[in-house]
């Protein structure tokens, strides 16, 4: 196997693990503060990480690609010389690629949401019912794709150090899993707090799966309340 495929071997391994490892930690965690709250979903969960792994090789393919391109050919504009941007640019660069994420984000959920392609492709996630710390990769491979092939192009057009991609990444990977688990583990005074208005926690993301078209955003109500989409918190 040559280097390319090497590498995206690798990224998808990676992907799998650490989808395994944090979906696992969260589930572990929502046994001992919710028990039984999984109680007789066995069965989906079993389905939400047979999806969730295929998805795993259709993020880490691009993903070692990229990874490939940027080790050898510096085709991306990932850094790891602190000096080579403002260190201000840090922390801009962390909110800027989390909010195209979240625009891509909505704009694409909310398109997966017309009847036909839901009947085809998003059906898969809302097959979760009512949704588990393992369903936060749970897509069709379609989906999957869609979803997961932003990042990995921004990294071609917006500096970003090496460090701060893998706190996006961490972030998207957290949040992803825990606006899924079926409970709040943020306070109270965070989820209801005037900074929590403009955050989705699972609180939020609770009400997209019971009532479908509406809290399509991924990490900021942003997009939602601009679009008259946002429905408040769910029954958590």
């Amino acid at each position: 196997m040559n280097s390319i495929g090497l590498s995206a071997l690798a990224m998808t391994l990676i992907v799998g693990v650490r989808y395994l490892l944090t979906s696992g930690l969260f589930a572990a965690l929502t046994g001992r503060k919710r028990p039984g709250l999984y109680r007789g979903l066995t069965p989906q969960i079993r389905k939400e990480i047979a999806w969730s792994l295929a998805s795993s090789a259709i993020y880490g393919i691009p993903a070692g690609i990229v990874a490939w391109g940027w080790q050898t050919h510096g085709w991306t504009r990932i850094y790891t010389d602190p000096r080579a941007w403002p260190l201000w640019w840090m922390p801009v660069s962390l909110l800027l690629y989390l909010f195209l994420h979240d625009t891509w984000f909505y704009w694409t959920h909310r398109w997966m949401h017309r009847p036909r392609v839901f009947r085809a492709v998003h059906a898969i996630h809302h097959a979760s019912r009512p949704p588990t710390a393992w369903a936060a990769m749970n897509f069709h491979p379609a989906e999957a794709a869609l979803v997961g092939l932003l990042i990995p192009a921004l990294v071609f057009v917006i500096p970003i150090h090496a460090g701060v991609l893998g706190l996006v990444l961490l972030v998207m990977t957290v949040m992803g899993v825990t606006n899924h688990m079926g409970w709040e583990m943020f306070p109270r005074r965070l989820v209801h707090s005037r900074v929590g208005q403009w955050l989705i926690t699972a609180s939020h993301h609770q009400r997209h799966h019971e009532q479908y078209r509406c809290n399509y955003g991924l990490y900021f109500r942003f997009w939602d309340r601009l679009c008259g989409t946002d429905k408040g918190l769910g029954t958590l």
